[in-house]
């Protein structure tokens, strides 16, 4: 049951801040009410700014970010959630391949960037390929639960394995087969290389192709070349293949033919059942040079206490980071990354003060996370879920926000993963309040519950939620705004013209704001924990 009275502090749990009040509907809607349009607006300009140089881990934008934050937690009353930090130290090493590189196949050099984007997770001042065959391993999937593996029989150590991106329930649509349409963890990039690893693979290489990794070749061009990151680990990371990137969908068919292979033919045979295939006598050859640099980013948590059970926590979490800039670049070289995600940071901020308009502070602890390192394949949550400020079993669920809704009101919110925990139906009462319904992701084949940091949590046992925007606009004149802004913002994910606009309709974000602080009250109220659903692959151990 929900309590919204009788919250009084016993003797010895007064915490500081803590009032020996009850907390009234009333005092909850101001709390909703608190979260503003103008007051998010200003905290993402801030974030987006081109001071913040696009906010990469480890930069002068990293030490904006996180002063940034400390300021407004602190002036909000919030306490150090790490001891007497607000930070946790992630140790990162950062390797920036040299650019000056080609691919060699089949008699051809292929161009960095414009061809292909090779790298290499090893630490490593170099590390290369030579002469190393080519199989194709359809999608590099060993999944024994969905009896696919497609290195049955096949021995790939020294060789090159060459893959496609996402899993086959996204090119047979089958429901039966993986989950369909909606990506698995299996047709993740970051799946991929760690199968090849540990199969033996000296190199892997995945074919891009836009719809099913559910973006153009442009974010593998910005996203995958100059510094990536990566922990610091006693191995250096030599159980990694040698060399991991990416080839256009143009080279793929270019070397399936020399191959004397169809490159449409040897796909559509990935999706019918495990395969592989060797890919004639074509041999790769490629040399990365890498500048290491080690150093240490934080990710940043802050706490209010809760008046009862200030041991047991809701988590709230966004990740600040983005890709920086890019010196190399012609013309804008700032990813300001206001979309993504100086919404979502900003969003920590609006909700976090809509918590301290209540005369007492909920029953349980209200915990902000700000993870670093998102952009690099979720490192900060990753690290954090490696090292936990707070244990899993006093972590009550997350609600993680990225990327808010830009596209004004809706009388609907998409939830990615629907169907995974009782946090849906926190979601869907509170909506409901709302005039909204829940729906599950619009696109389902991009892997969304995958690709955020409320993944790292997922993993760790606890529910988590990861939900935002929708796709019916609440009237006409918004619907108008929608496909106006669609045009204008098209193309912008991972490109320097994801910045602050004033002509943004902040309206729907602030309505899934003030969905996110509800149910996180509720959440703090009522005497049971959320659970996942039987049928979700997250259980509690």
């Amino acid at each position: 049951m929900k309590r919204y009275f009788s919250l009084t502090l016993i003797a010895g749990a007064v915490l500081a801040g803590c009032a020996t009040t009850s907390i009234t509907p009333t005092d909850v809607t101001n709390g909703y009410n608190s979260i503003k349009a103008d007051e998010l607006a200003k905290h993402i300009k801030v974030l987006a700014s081109d001071e913040f140089g696009g906010r990469a881990p480890s930069s002068e934008g990293e030490k904006l970010t996180l002063d940034y934050l400390t300021t407004q937690f602190k002036a909000l009353g919030f306490e150090p959630g790490n001891g007497d930090s607000f930070l946790q130290e992630v140790p990162l090493v950062s390797l920036e391949a040299d650019s000056d590189m080609v691919l060699s196949i089949g008699g051809k050099d292929y161009q960095y960037k414009k061809d292909m984007v090779m790298g290499s997770s090893r630490i490593s001042a170099q590390e290369g390929i030579e002469n190393s065959e080519l199989v194709f391993v359809g999608y590099g999937v060993n999944a024994p639960e969905y009896n696919w593996n497609d290195y049955e029989g096949l021995d790939v150590k020294g060789k090159t394995v060459v893959m496609l991106v996402n899993d086959p329930g996204f090119a047979t649509k089958d429901p039966a087969l993986f989950t369909g349409d909606a990506m698995t963890y299996y047709g993740r990039w970051t799946y991929k290389y760690e199968e090849a690893s540990r199969q033996g693979a000296a190199g892997a290489i995945i074919i891009h192709e836009t719809a099913p990794a559910s973006y153009p070749w442009s974010v593998v061009e910005n996203s995958w070349s100059g510094e990536q990151f990566g922990f610091q680990k006693e191995n250096n990371n030599m159980d990694r293949v040698a060399v991991e990137g990416w080839v256009t969908t143009d080279v793929a068919k270019e070397l399936f033919a020399k191959a004397g292979l169809d490159f449409d033919t040897a796909k559509a045979n990935a999706a019918k059942g495990a395969y592989n295939v060797d890919m004639g006598n074509l041999t790769a050859s490629v040399n990365v040079k890498n500048t290491i640099k080690k150093s240490v980013s934080y990710n940043f948590i802050a706490t209010l206490p809760g008046s009862e059970k200030p041991e047991e926590h809701v988590i709230y979490s966004a990740h600040w980071d983005h890709l920086g800039t890019d010196t190399t670049r012609k013309g804008d070289q700032i990813y300001n990354g206001a979309h993504d995600n100086a919404t979502g940071t900003a969003g920590l901020i609006e909700v976090a003060e809509a918590f301290t308009k209540l005369p007492t502070h909920p029953t349980r602890s209200m915990t902000f996370l700000a993870v670093t390192a998102e952009e690099q394949g979720l490192l900060g949550s990753k690290y954090y879920a490696a090292n936990p400020v707070i244990a899993a079993d006093k972590t009550v669920a997350n609600i993680n926000m990225d990327s808010l809704n830009l596209l004004g009101k809706v009388k609907d919110m998409n939830v990615v993963g629907l169907g995974k925990s009782q946090m849906d139906d926190l979601l869907a009462k509170a909506a409901k309040e709302q005039g909204r319904t829940i729906a599950g992701d619009p696109k389902p084949s991009s892997g969304g519950y995958y690709r955020s940091d409320h993944f790292a949590f997922a993993n760790m046992g606890i529910p988590a939620m990861y939900a935002g925007g929708g796709t019916i606009a609440a009237d006409e004149d918004t619907e108008n705004y929608r496909k106006r802004m669609s045009l204008v913002l098209r193309g912008c994910y991972h490109q320097p013209c994801d910045r602050y606009r004033d002509e943004w309709d902040l309206s729907g974000a602030v309505q899934d704001l003030q969905l996110f602080y509800k149910v996180g009250f509720d959440i703090s109220e009522q005497a049971q924990w959320p659970k996942w659903y039987e049928n979700s692959e997250f259980q509690r151990k």
